[in-house]
Order: C-alpha cells, then sequence, then structure tokens
C-alpha cells in the first residue's frame, strides 16, 4: 500500500477492481487510508459519502499538470478516472512519478486532505532558496529523534521545511563528513527540492541543484 499515512491513493498501479468488495479492508484502507479502518463502524456509509461529497474549496487538476504528493514529491496528473468501490462511483486523479516510475489514484474528494497541491508559486521558490543560505538550527536531541523530525518534514510537502533538512545536513568542505543516515536524508531532501524547483522552473534537474548549490555556498557559517 502506498502512503497508508495519508489516506488518499488507490494504489501503486495495482487492479481496482480486486478491491471493490465491499467487505474488504483492504479496500477501505487503500481508499481512505489506516486511521478510517478503525474509527469506520460501516464500510458503505463511508463509501457512500465520499461518492457525493462535493467541496468547493476542493483542488482541481487537469491532465498534464504537476502536482506535489507529500510522500512522493513532484508528480504529473495523467488523468480522471472514475472507479467503482463497494457500488458507489468514486472519481479519482492518476498520477504518475516518472523518477519512481510509479502511479498513484488519489480519490479528487481527498486531494486537498491527502496534501496533495500544486507547484509552489516562484516567490515561494525564492523563499525555500533564500532558507538554504540561512545558519544551520541543529536541536540538541539525540539523532534517532532529530531524524525522525527530519523524515517528517521530507514527508510533509512543504518546501519550506524540505529546504531546512537541506540547510540543517549540508556540510561544507572544511565541515565533518556527513554520517551515513545522514547523508540518506539530505539526498532525499535534495532530490525532493530539485524536482519541484526544475518543475517550476522548466529546467532539468542537473540545472536545478546547480541553482541550489549556489545557495548553499552562500550558506552562514
Amino acid at each position: 500500500m502506498a502512503d497508508g499515512r495519508k489516506g488518499g491513493d488507490l494504489g501503486k498501479g495495482r487492479d481496482p477492481k480486486k478491491d471493490t468488495d465491499p467487505t474488504s479492508s483492504r479496500a477501505l484502507v487503500r481508499v481512505f487510508g489506516d486511521d478510517s479502518v478503525s474509527k469506520t463502524t460501516s464500510f458503505y456509509k463511508v463509501v457512500e459519502k465520499m461518492a457525493t461529497k462535493t467541496d468547493k474549496d476542493a483542488l482541481v487538476f487537469k491532465a498534464g499538470d504537476h502536482i506535489v504528493y507529500p510522500a512522493h514529491g513532484v508528480g504529473r496528473v495523467t488523468g480522471v478516472e472514475v472507479q467503482t468501490v463497494a457500488g458507489h462511483k468514486l472519481e479519482v486523479y492518476v498520477i504518475q512519478f516518472d523518477q519512481d516510475k510509479m502511479t498513484l489514484r488519489v480519490p479528487t474528494a481527498r486531494a486537498k486532505a491527502s496534501g496533495m497541491r500544486p507547484l509552489s508559486s516562484t516567490k515561494i521558490i525564492d523563499d525555500a532558496l533564500k532558507t538554504l543560505t540561512g545558519r544551520a538550527r541543529i536541536k540538541r536531541t539525540m539523532w534517532s529523534r532529530r531524524a525522525q523530525e527530519y523524515e517528517a518534514k521530507i514527508n510533509s510537502g512543504n518546501i519550506i521545511e524540505i529546504a531546512e533538512v537541506v540547510r540543517d545536513l549540508h556540510r561544507a568542505g572544511d565541515q565533518p563528513e556527513q554520517s551515513y543516515s545522514e547523508r540518506q536524508l539530505y539526498e532525499s531532501a535534495l532530490d525532493r527540492l530539485a524536482r519541484e524547483v526544475a518543475a517550476v522552473d522548466g529546467c532539468d534537474q542537473e540545472t536545478a541543484r546547480k541553482r541550489l548549490a549556489a545557495s548553499l555556498a552562500k550558506k552562514a557559517a
């Protein structure tokens, strides 16, 4: 199951017909997330509510739009489909993550709640780059605790928080090398940031990484 924590996706390119059994908890998990399974008393009622829900503030995307999904970063909407779950029709966004060779299906009525969002504006991108130039803010806590906090920021979908992880874990040439786990988190955050900068600027990731490197070179000691 892809990102059950957010409860927004319908799986990674799996056959949705296999999960249309209204008694299947797997179907419920994939549509509404792990928490819904424990809190929901009626599968039918939840699916019916989702199928009939309208939200004037709902996010609207079309095929070709780039979006950001918290747990996976930048993706591209390839279309909108209608799938049948527990006898009810659900409209879903089909999202392709080319770098990860993965496809997600996110119910349109759950897009906003799942944390899915449009690409950042150029102003927010500039704010993220400015964040990279700031002084690292390292908490005096155990690494395991800090690692959890960094991972939560990376998966938040918030580009400023992702930039903070890159800033805090970056090491200049005259500083001690990163540990293996620090390096993994740093590269994960840097990749998420570079992919969104590339999508917003309309450039390749290598060019985006150079732009990030230029900002990190100005980082305060």
